[in-house]
C-alpha cells in the first residue's frame, strides 16, 4: 500500500472518529495556519522592501525637526505597525475559537453516547468508554491547534514589536 494513501486514510479515520465538529476544526486550523504562514512570509519577503521605502521617504525629507516632521514620522511608524498587524486579530480569534469548537465536539459526542445508551439500554462500560474516547477527540484537536497557534502568534507579536521599535530608532528625529 502506498504510504501517502495510508497517511490520508489515517487522517480520514481520525476525522470521522471525531464527528462533524472535527471537520470544522480542520477548516479553522487550515485557515489559521495559512494566515500564520502569510504573516511569516510577509516579514521575510514584503516587509524589507516596505521598510526601505519608509526609510527612503524619511531620508528624502529636508525638515526633520518641526512638529510636522514629527507627525509624519509618527504616521510612518503607525503605517508600519498597522501593516505588520494586518491579520493578527483574525489569528487571535481563530486561536480562541479552536478550544471552544473542541468543547462543542465533546458535548455533541457525549450527547450521542447518551442517546445510544438510552436506545440500547445497556450499561456496558466498555462501549461507553469507547464513545467517551471518541467524544473527547475534538477537544484534544482544538487544544493542540490553539496551543501551537499561540506559540506562533506570540512569535509574530514579538516580531511586530521589535520591528516597530527598530523602525522608530532608524527614523531619526533631530
Amino acid at each position: 500500500m502506498n504510504p501517502i494513501s495510508s497517511f490520508f486514510d489515517a487522517i480520514d479515520t481520525f476525522l470521522h472518529s471525531g464527528g462533524t465538529i472535527l471537520w470544522v476544526i480542520l477548516f479553522v486550523s487550515i485557515t489559521l495556519w495559512c494566515l500564520l504562514a502569510e504573516r511569516l512570509l510577509f516579514f521575510k519577503l514584503v516587509y524589507p522592501a516596505l521598510r526601505l521605502q519608509w526609510l527612503s521617504e524619511w531620508e528624502q525629507r529636508s525638515d526633520k525637526v518641526s512638529q510636522s516632521a514629527l507627525n509624519i514620522r509618527e504616521s510612518i511608524i503607525s503605517e508600519a505597525f498597522i501593516s505588520m498587524n494586518k491579520t493578527l486579530p483574525i489569528i487571535k480569534m481563530l486561536i480562541k475559537l479552536c478550544p471552544l469548537l473542541g468543547l462543542l465536539g465533546t458535548v455533541t459526542g457525549m450527547i450521542h453516547v447518551f442517546d445510544v445508551l438510552a436506545v440500547t439500554g445497556t450499561g456496558n462500560a466498555r462501549a461507553m468508554a469507547s464513545g467517551v474516547s471518541h467524544a473527547t477527540i475534538p477537544t484534544m484537536a482544538g487544544m493542540v491547534i490553539a496551543i501551537s497557534g499561540l506559540y506562533f502568534n506570540k512569535l509574530i507579536e514579538e516580531r511586530v514589536s521589535n520591528e516597530t521599535h527598530q523602525l522608530a530608532d532608524l527614523l531619526k528625529y533631530h
